[in-house]
């Protein structure tokens, strides 16, 4: 359901937990007025938890990975550790989520962004999420100028979203609203990885 509201431009950044959540967040807020809600996940890929709600529970709510591993597999990774890690409680191997060098993302960063064009462009969706895409745009993986030109000439009543840590100045210049995630502490700190349902 499109409405007639205008569309505004939001922007969740900073190294502190909680970007992509605060996404998901504001979409189930839309959903439950009837608007929606199209997710574009740079540099991500594998069986996340919010893919799996989305796809079972959310009809207005869709949700595409363009990391390396999504074109192709998953980027869930076979990792291997020695028993003394696992009693420590790190994660089983089928369990590590991880990311990819930029130089393998750069291509299906591109991909994703060449989508998000055709979807922010159709106007068909209320909000448009681009997760991750702040980091990379500050990695220089896709053209920033290019990403400014479509948030800047999109449909006037789609909202956008951009997630990721280092969003450049451009960005946070350009947008409506910006919040930033400080981190005081993470779990990573302690060498506790990345935990199914939790964090993805």
């Amino acid at each position: 359901m499109m409405s007639e509201r205008k569309g505004l431009v939001q922007v969740y950044t900073g190294e502190g937990k909680g970007k992509t959540t605060a996404s998901l967040g504001l979409a189930l807020r839309a959903l439950g007025h009837n608007l929606s809600v199209y997710m574009i996940q740079f540099m991500k890929g594998g069986d996340t938890g919010e893919m799996f709600a989305i796809q079972r529970y959310l009809p207005n709510f869709t949700l595409v990975q363009f990391g390396k591993d999504a074109l192709k597999e998953k980027q869930l990774k076979m990792v291997s550790f020695d028993s003394k890690e696992k009693k420590e409680n790190k994660l089983t191997e089928k369990e590590r989520y991880i990311f990819l060098s930029d130089k393998a993302e750069s291509e299906p960063s591109r991909m994703g962004l060449e989508h998000a064009k055709k979807i922010i462009n159709a106007g068909q969706h209320d909000i448009v999420i681009l997760d991750e895409i702040n980091c990379v745009l500050a990695r220089k993986m896709i053209p920033i100028d290019e990403t400014i030109e479509l948030i800047k000439n999109r449909p006037p009543h789609v909202e956008i979203v951009l997630t990721g840590r280092d969003a450049p100045a451009e960005i946070i210049d350009m947008a409506d609203q910006v919040s930033e995630s400080k981190k005081i502490k993470h779990p990573y700190d302690k060498g506790i990885l990345a935990r199914k349902g939790i964090e993805y």
